[in-house]
């Protein structure tokens, strides 16, 4: 039996709608009154497991779920030994420097050395002032990272962005991006290597949804 992870929150409503044109139908785990966590498909050929965004990549990696649909910025940051399979193209949002909108810093290099950067993607965002050659001092924060700049705890902040609503509603503006992410279809290289046909069979399909969005 297949077994699929699948992440809560923004990304599980088109994840499951990516995997019934697949011909895995998961809809149950979208029911209002669901509280099961592991749910079988409408076939019986495969089941769901309904985990958070930053731990699909670690149900793949361990092998408890053959696939999996996480966004490009958890990979990103937690470098899982996963095989990246199909940009499915859903979920799109920036990771962005931000800092005060009233302060004169139109770019990340523009940021004193040293000074402190607020996220919870300390990976993505070490690898970003490495590159840059700036010294930082990371502040690791779980929650509301906005925080950071209005409380002085930061200068600036790492964080995802979509419609940057958040970062207005906080007097936050984006000075730089770090990449774009997108949902990924996840895979288990074991599992993939040892597959029967059944695996690649979703991979095709989702392949060829994801290129016709893509050409739209």
């Amino acid at each position: 039996m297949i077994t699929v992870a699948l992440p809560k929150g923004a990304l599980l409503k088109e994840s499951v709608s990516r995997f019934l044109g697949a011909g895995f139908d998961f809809s149950d785990v979208l029911a209002p009154d669901n509280r099961q966590l592991m749910v079988s498909s409408k076939c019986g050929r495969a089941r769901a497991l309904l985990v958070r965004n930053g731990d699909v990549p670690v149900y793949v990696a361990y092998g408890q779920a053959q696939l999996g649909v996480v966004g490009y910025d958890v990979l990103k940051e937690h470098q899982m030994p996963v095989a990246q399979l199909v940009d499915l193209g859903f979920g799109g949002c920036r990771m962005s420097v931000a800092v005060k909108s009233s302060s004169s810093y139109q770019s990340a290099a523009e940021l004193p050395p040293h000074c402190r950067v607020a996220s919870k993607f300390t990976h993505c965002s070490r690898e970003f002032f490495d590159k840059l050659d700036l010294p930082v001092e990371l502040v690791h924060l779980t929650g509301s990272v906005e925080l950071g700049p209005i409380t002085g705890v930061a200068e600036a902040i790492v964080d995802l962005v979509a419609t940057g609503r958040t970062l207005k509603e906080n007097g936050l503006v984006a000075i730089e991006d770090l990449f774009y992410s997108t949902a990924r279809l996840i895979g288990h290289p074991l599992s993939l290597r040892l597959d029967r046909g059944e695996l690649q069979l979703i991979l095709d399909s989702m392949s060829e949804k994801a290129n016709l969005q893509n050409s739209l």
